[in-house]
């Protein structure tokens, strides 16, 4: 069963606007230094722990979460793989050009409220810039597949759901590295904010912004081409 909606150019320009949606939210998380993502508060746990740098943990966590995708989809896809991969790539590289381009304008130097309030903006942003891409469903960064995956396959078009289910293996490491180093590191409100919200942002945004783009889903989790 197909649930193909938009055309191929309608969702080639979701695409893009969430990749870039995505990086500046992420970068305006980073930079206001108030709680970071869990997946990436994850990573910089391990790095203080482990001593792996944490771009490097990032990009391990996106290679499995690609394999986790092949997984529940019950089906070897190279393409998927791939694709997802290079969205990872491509993602790092706008997240350090809005994190550098933040930096220079000061956001770190802000008041601590005013930065809280920044990093829910963050987190807000990247919501939406998930809505939009995973409605697209072209390329998508792997750890968003997962959740758009389980959603529809697993979780009959639950979207809080999904996320809950995707921030318990974050959550465990950073848990397990809490207890070895007797520390925390990047876990703040915006990072509760994100835990709390994220699903809820997701699914507001679904039916808020551009209602018109549907999600274009096929139901054994594989894209039909246009």
């Amino acid at each position: 069963m197909i649930y193909i909606k938009n055309s191929l150019q309608t969702r080639i320009i979701a695409l893009v606007i969430g990749l870039v949606l995505n990086a500046f939210g992420n970068g305006l998380t980073i930079t206001s230094n108030m709680g970071s993502g869990i997946w990436t508060a994850s990573a910089v746990n391990l790095n203080h722990w482990l001593g792996v740098n944490v771009g490097t943990m990032l990009f391990v966590y996106g290679v499995l979460n690609a394999t986790t995708n092949l997984i529940l989809i019950k089906k070897l896809d190279i393409k998927r793989f791939v694709s997802e991969v290079l969205y990872i790539t491509f993602f790092s590289y706008f997240v350090d050009v809005f994190t550098n381009l933040l930096t220079n304008m000061g956001v770190q130097q802000l008041p601590m409220l005013v930065r809280a309030l920044l990093s829910f903006a963050g987190v807000t942003c990247f919501c939406v810039a998930i809505s939009l891409y995973q409605r697209a469903n072209i390329v998508m960064h792997p750890n968003d597949d997962t959740t758009n995956i389980l959603r529809f396959m697993y979780l009959k078009g639950n979207s809080t759901a999904a996320q809950i289910i995707d921030f318990v293996p974050p959550i465990i490491v950073v848990l397990i590295s809490v207890i070895a180093t007797h520390s925390i590191y990047a876990v703040n409100v915006g990072t509760l904010f994100s835990i709390l919200l994220n699903g809820v942002i997701i699914a507001e945004a679904d039916k808020r912004i551009w209602p018109s783009l549907k999600h274009n889903f096929k139901a054994d989790g594989i894209e039909e081409e246009e």
